[in-house]
């Protein structure tokens, strides 16, 4: 399969979400809005790659509006 660009953007983004997540945690002493951060930032990857699996073309852009 050739390289797709939303995926690896979006697998990119998640890995500075957690970044971003432990230095709240750590550095800020900041609980609950590191969590809302951490769901907010990595759903956008999941969400690709269920639009990525998807069987027809709706459901796949369907599944790439919820991500973006």
């Amino acid at each position: 399969m050739a390289n797709n660009v939303i995926k690896e953007k979006s697998m990119a983004f998640a890995k500075r979400i957690l970044k971003f997540h432990r230095y709240l945690r750590v550095s800020q002493k900041e609980r609950v809005l590191s969590f809302q951060i951490l769901r907010s930032g990595t759903g956008i990857g999941a969400n690709v790659y269920e639009a990525i699996c998807s069987v027809s073309t709706k459901e796949f852009l369907v599944k790439m509006q919820i991500a973006f």
